[in-house]
């Protein structure tokens, strides 16, 4: 039997300089550095490591290096894909061991993991808070996705091709949802929609697939469902996801386990040396 696959999904690192912090309040590359430890520390450990998006900050060259400076410390293979907050000539430059699909244009990746495909696909706008899938990426997404009908998929992506209910991040969503969704018609095989940018887990369907949103390892946008306050973030438990793809009838089927960030007491047992519950 086909042992399950296990994906990892980090997002929004927000890196700062040493000594900066972000928003003048989370120290952001303090949050990586424990994200990163529990992530070495997970057994059955993970295959893949994907982080979705703004890895950087402002961004500044000395925050992709300090941001490779935290990632040397992880002990397991990643993938990147940019986020609004990110620059893809920086970023390009700052990570050239990461196998992008073009030597130019959009960072977009695709990583064979065992029986399934994880598809990295860049939906920044150099300049802009809202994301799009332009035309290169449309077009290599669905080259990639064509040169197999039989092998699982996973789509990650910075933006959400949905609304969370969260205005003044709903308005920075992806922009062509519309197209994507009639792409994936014609691509069944892409089981799973995965993003970040809201700082929250956030679970939905899209064009028939599962969908998440990734908590981050720093700081929250604050769940404001009624536009009670103006855009505002706050410190909740960190977490990040955990996607584990298991073979099955079809394509498989995919569980997505939030995992919070830290050290926490246990495990311990339900029943005795006696076999009865305690």
């Amino acid at each position: 039997m086909t042992s399950p696959i296990l994906i990892a999904q980090i997002s929004d690192l927000h890196i700062k300089i040493p000594g900066a912090l972000a928003y003048g309040k989370v120290d952001t590359p303090a949050a990586l550095a424990r994200c990163i430890e529990t992530l070495n520390g997970l057994s059955p450990r993970p295959d893949l490591v994907v982080i979705s998006g703004d890895l950087a900050d402002t961004p500044t060259d000395e925050e992709y290096a300090h941001l490779n400076a935290l990632l040397a410390r992880l002990t397991l293979p990643f993938v990147v894909v940019p986020g609004n907050h990110d620059d893809r000539t920086l970023m390009r430059r700052a990570l050239a061991g990461q196998s992008f699909a073009s030597a130019t244009g959009p960072l977009n990746t695709l990583r064979a993991v065992g029986d399934v495909d994880i598809l990295a696909a860049d939906s920044s706008v150099p300049g802009q808070p809202h994301g799009l899938l332009d035309d290169d990426t449309m077009s290599w997404l669905d080259d990639t996705l064509q040169a197999s009908d039989t092998r699982p998929a996973m789509l990650f992506l910075h933006h959400p091709p949905f609304l969370t209910g969260i205005g003044h991040m709903d308005v920075q969503n992806l922009r062509n949802a519309d197209r994507l969704a009639v792409l994936l018609d014609r691509h069944p095989r892409v089981r799973l929609i995965a993003a970040g940018h809201v700082h929250r887990a956030t679970l939905t369907t899209f064009a028939g697939r599962q969908a998440t949103i990734c908590p981050a390892p720093n700081h929250a946008v604050a769940l404001d469902l009624d536009a009670h306050w103006p855009p505002a973030f706050v410190i909740e438990p960190p977490a990040f996801h955990l996607h584990v793809w298991s073979a099955g009838s079809g394509f498989g089927t995919i569980v997505t386990h939030t995992v919070p960030i830290g050290q926490f007491d246990g495990p311990h047992p339900f029943f005795g040396a006696d076999g009865k519950l305690l």
